[in-house]
């Protein structure tokens, strides 16, 4: 039987390795050609110090000079001396992947359906060409797709929890002129060769341990639908869930249906939507998402996730340091057009 473990580098690049029972981590990571840092191997040096994120574990032995007493109740633990408990848990190295001799894989695909859900986003769903080679990732992540018929790549979040079916859906936004933008209004079919990179990126969900803001802008609602969509199918989230999304026009409101049938399946999770600049004909909220915000929700601890423009997180943030709320971890991914 194994176990599975993610490990995540500071750069984004993402390695799973299988783990054996009772195996060590820094053993099954070298296994898998991901030579992570080490000098002792005896729970000593610290050199191969992590944080988990995600799962339960066994340490067998820490010095105090390794990792302070402080260190080790928030989750940080050596490699050298962790063993998996559960059958998944998620582990962050704070340095680069190159350091590990860590590469990014490319996959190959097909377009295999492409639909405008809104005036400003696009779907793309991707089948991989061999559907029995793995693409693990954390809801969250991203990869870069090269854009067909050109040179070009383009980052975009997964918007499902996992592959299904050998399948891949992204929610990406449509840009009055754009490399992508363009394939995907103009060239795109059923059946396009097409290869991405991935898994990438640092804003994933880590093991929900509080209530949660969830702060989506334009089509940063993507990584926010793979992770709901995770929770829901392990039924196990008991904490309340809060989506804030905002958009610029209400044509640009994209997979509400989705968001509604989240709300029937996970347990505590509701949703509001404001436009920045509606129409006349508009009969929701008007502003930013920051107006959204509840008070009483965040008088409590709780970790907050945001996904969008740079100056939507910039907002939010600074929206959260001026005002007494709870205390909070704040997880943030920018989206910038190319």
């Amino acid at each position: 039987m194994h176990n599975t473990a993610a490990i995540v580098f500071r750069d984004g690049t993402t390695r799973f390795v299988k783990v054996d029972k009772n195996e060590l981590l820094m053993d099954a990571a070298q296994r898998h050609g991901v030579n992570l840092p080490v000098d002792c191997r005896e729970g000593v040096c610290g050199t191969c110090r992590c944080l988990r994120e995600s799962g339960d574990v066994d340490v067998e032995y820490i010095d105090e000079e390794a990792l302070t007493e402080e260190e080790i109740a928030e989750g940080h633990v050596l490699a050298c001396q962790t063993r998996l408990r559960s059958s998944q848990a998620s582990f962050y190295f704070d340095i680069d992947s190159n350091v590990c001799s860590v590469a990014t894989e490319v996959h190959d695909g097909t377009v295999s359906a492409v639909e405008q859900v809104s005036d400003a986003a696009a779907i793309l769903e991707v089948t991989l060409d061999d559907p029995a080679q793995a693409l693990p990732y954390l809801p969250g992540q991203y990869a870069r797709i090269e854009v067909p018929g050109s040179d070009e790549w383009r980052a975009y979040s997964f918007a499902t929890s996992a592959v299904k079916e050998g399948k891949l859906r992204f929610l990406i936004r449509l840009l009055p002129s754009g490399v992508m933008s363009d394939y995907l209004r103009d060239r795109a079919r059923v059946g396009d060769a097409i290869s991405l990179e991935a898994p990438l990126g640092a804003f994933y969900l880590r093991e929900v341990q509080a209530p949660l803001l969830m702060v989506a802008g334009g089509t940063g609602l993507s990584a926010f639908l793979g992770m709901l969509e995770q929770l829901a199918e392990k039924g196990e989230c008991a904490q309340p869930i809060r989506l804030c999304y905002g958009v610029t026009q209400e044509q640009d409101l994209s997979e509400l249906a989705r968001l509604d049938a989240l709300t029937e399946t996970l347990p505590d999770f509701a949703f509001e939507t404001i436009v920045m600049n509606p129409s006349e004909a508009w009969q929701g909220k008007k502003g930013v998402v920051c107006d959204l915000f509840d008070l009483d929700f965040l008088a409590q601890p709780f970790d907050a996730y945001l996904c969008g423009p740079p100056p939507m997180i910039e907002a939010t943030k600074q929206w959260l340091e001026a005002r007494e709320v709870g205390e909070h971890r704040v997880f943030f991914e920018k989206f910038v057009s190319s």
